[in-house]
């Protein structure tokens, strides 16, 4: 059984606010942090995938994160 989970950009950009969200990284972390979050196996589907959305580990969380709704600003 192959429990290896799809990391499409959506579940990347989710994972990523989550951990955000929890204090576990900062937005202006080089995406690469979120490595420790995610099972070493896992993690080469996540390279290409964001590698494929022409995104570089040394670019910033916030920068996968894109647009943020703020829900304190309601």
């Amino acid at each position: 059984m192959n429990t290896t989970v799809k990391y499409d950009l959506e579940v990347l950009r989710e994972e990523a606010r989550q951990l955000v969200k929890q204090g576990k990284v900062q937005r202006n972390e080089p995406i690469y942090a979120l490595c420790k979050f995610i099972p070493g196996r896992e993690w080469v589907c996540v390279e290409l995938e964001l590698e494929e959305n022409d995104f570089l580990l040394r670019d910033k969380i916030i920068d996968l994160l894109g647009n943020e709704d703020w829900n304190e600003d309601n």
